[in-house]
C-alpha cells in the first residue's frame, strides 16, 4: 500500500474534490473554486491543478463552461439524471446576491495578507480590551438564569438608549426603541416590514445603501439625490418627489458613507421643512456620529421631528465593536411594535449577553470615555493618511479633508481603468473599495478608509496606490 506521503499531488487534490462533491459539499451545478485558490491552497503549481481537474473532467464529475468556470455536472455516487441540483434553488432565493465585487472584498476583508484601505472598522489597537473583560466579568458575576428577552430588546439597554438619545436632545422612551443586530437588521426590518412593494427610497448619492441589495431584494426601487459640500440637495428632493407619490428619505448626515461629507445644520433643517411638506418619511442612519474630530456635528434631525416622520438608527458598531451585534432603532411605538414583530419572526431577539454587556457600557459611563480615546486616535491616522496621500497622490487625485468618520473619498483624475487599478491594487496585497459599488457615476473614485490598517499598511498602502496610478497612467 503506498504511504500517504508518495501520493501523486494532483491525486491528493482529486480526492479532496471527490470528497467535496460525494458530501454534498459541492452540489450538481455549483461552481468549483478557480485554479488559482486551488493552487495556493495546495502549495502547488497550477499545472498540477490541471492535471487533476482533466481527470475528473474525464470522469463525468465536472466539466469546464467557457465564461463561468469549472461546474460540478455529477456525483460518482448518485449517477440518477433527477439529482437534485441546488444551484436553481440558490438563483430563486427572495435576497439578491451582492455585486460580485462587493462579495470579493467581504470574502478578502477577513484575510490577513491584505493591507485593509477598505475596510470600515475600527483598528484592533483601539479596541477596549481590558475594559471589555472588566465589563464581562461584572455582568458574569451579577447574571441570573436568562433566555429570550421581550420583543423590543432587554429593558435597562433600551432605558440606557434613552439616556444617551437625550443628550442629543432626541426624546424617545424606551418604549419607542428596538434593539437590533446592527444597523444593518434594522434597514432589512424596515424593507420588509415597512415599504410597500413598488415604492421608492431615496438617497444620496453615491451611497452605501448602492453596494446592499436589501431594498431591492423587497421590490423597493432606489433613486439617487445629488449631494454637495452641505449634504443632500433638497431642491433635488422635492423635484424626484413629484414623480414617485410613495417614497421615503434615506439619509447618511454624519460623514458620510463613502464621502465622508457632514451636512451642515442648515441643510438639516431644510430636508426636515421639505418631508414634513411633502409627507415624506426619514430613516436617519446616524452611526457615524460620535466620530467627529474639532467639533461636535450638528443635532440629529430625529431632533428636530415634531410629527414622528423620522426612524433613528444608531449602533455601536463603529464606535465599539461590531462584535456585539448591538444597533437600535428609535421611532414611534406603532412603527416600533410592527418591526419587533417581524423581528421576533426573524430571530427572536438579539443576543441577551451582548445586550447586557451593550448597556454596562453605556450605563457606567465608560462607553464615552472610549469614544473621547477613538475620536483622538482617528484624528491622527486622518492627519497621517493625508499627509501620505498629498506626498503620493497629488496631481493624480482630488480629496476632500474628512472632518470625520472612517473615510477619505478619492477622485482620481487620471484617465486610467478603475477596474485595472483595483484588480492590480488586489494583486499586490491591497484592498480597496472602487466607487462604482455606491453608485455607476462614481465609477472615477476611491473609498479609502484609515480606520483599520496600521500606521505602517497605510505608509505602504498608500504609497504603492500612487505608484500604481502613475504605471497606469
Amino acid at each position: 500500500m503506498l504511504s500517504k506521503s508518495s501520493i501523486p499531488k494532483y491525486e491528493k487534490i482529486m480526492r479532496y474534490m471527490k470528497e467535496k462533491i460525494s458530501n454534498g459539499e459541492w452540489p450538481i451545478g455549483s461552481k468549483i473554486p478557480s485554479q488559482r485558490q486551488l493552487a495556493k491552497e495546495f502549495n502547488v503549481n497550477r499545472s498540477t491543478v490541471i492535471t487533476a481537474l482533466e481527470e475528473l473532467i474525464a470522469d463525468g464529475l465536472l466539466e469546464a463552461q467557457m465564461g463561468v468556470g469549472t461546474i460540478v455536472t455529477n456525483n460518482t455516487w448518485n449517477l440518477l439524471s433527477s439529482s437534485l441540483n441546488w444551484n436553481t434553488h440558490v438563483e430563486a432565493g427572495m435576497l439578491k446576491q451582492s455585486r460580485s465585487t462587493v462579495q470579493e472584498i467581504n470574502n478578502s476583508e477577513s484575510q490577513q495578507q491584505f493591507i485593509q484601505l477598505s475596510k470600515g472598522e475600527l483598528s484592533s489597537d483601539m479596541f477596549p480590551l481590558q475594559k471589555m473583560k472588566e465589563i464581562i466579568n461584572k455582568v458574569s458575576n451579577h447574571i441570573t438564569p436568562f433566555g429570550y428577552e421581550e420583543p423590543k430588546g432587554y429593558l435597562p439597554l433600551r432605558k440606557a438608549v434613552s439616556a444617551y438619545l437625550h443628550k442629543m436632545n432626541v426624546n424617545v422612551s424606551p418604549s419607542s426603541i428596538l434593539i437590533v443586530s446592527g444597523a444593518l437588521q434594522a434597514l432589512q426590518l424596515v424593507s420588509i416590514g415597512l415599504l410597500h412593494k413598488g415604492s421608492t427610497v431615496l438617497l444620496e448619492k453615491p451611497s452605501y445603501l448602492y453596494s446592499l441589495r436589501i431594498f431591492q431584494s423587497a421590490g423597493i426601487n432606489l433613486t439617487g439625490i445629488p449631494l454637495d459640500q452641505e449634504g443632500l440637495l433638497v431642491q433635488h428632493l422635492e423635484h424626484v418627489k413629484k414623480k414617485r407619490k410613495e417614497a421615503v428619505l434615506y439619509t447618511n448626515p454624519c460623514f458620510h458613507n463613502p464621502t465622508g461629507t457632514l451636512m451642515s445644520e442648515k441643510r438639516r433643517k431644510n430636508i426636515i421643512e421639505t418631508c414634513t411638506k411633502h409627507q415624506i418619511p426619514i430613516i436617519e442612519d446616524d452611526i457615524y456620529r460620535e466620530l467627529w474630530f474639532e467639533e461636535a456635528p450638528p443635532l440629529p434631525l430625529k431632533s428636530l421631528d415634531q410629527t414622528g416622520h423620522i426612524l433613528y438608527v444608531g449602533s455601536l458598531s463603529k464606535t465599539l465593536t461590531p462584535g456585539l451585534r448591538i444597533g437600535w432603532i428609535a421611532a414611534p411605538e406603532p412603527v416600533i411594535n410592527r418591526l419587533a414583530d417581524i423581528k421576533m419572526q426573524i430571530d427572536y431577539g438579539s443576543s441577551s449577553l451582548s445586550q447586557r454587556v451593550a448597556a454596562e457600557w453605556l450605563q457606567s459611563g465608560l462607553y464615552e470615555e472610549h469614544v473621547k480615546k477613538v475620536r483622538e486616535n482617528l484624528l491622527e491616522r486622518k492627519n497621517v493618511a493625508l499627509k501620505l496621500i498629498k506626498q503620493h497622490l497629488e496631481g493624480l487625485a482630488i480629496w476632500e479633508k474628512p472632518q470625520g468618520g472612517f473615510f477619505v473619498w478619492i477622485h482620481i483624475l487620471a484617465p486610467i481603468s478603475m477596474k485595472s487599478l483595483y484588480a492590480r491594487a488586489r494583486t499586490q496585497g491591497i484592498l480597496l473599495n472602487p466607487g462604482h459599488i455606491y453608485h455607476e457615476q462614481s465609477s472615477r473614485y476611491i473609498r479609502l478608509s484609515y480606520a483599520y490598517a496600521s500606521m505602517q499598511d497605510l505608509e505602504v498602502g498608500i504609497k504603492k496606490l500612487g505608484l500604481l496610478i502613475r504605471s497606469l497612467s
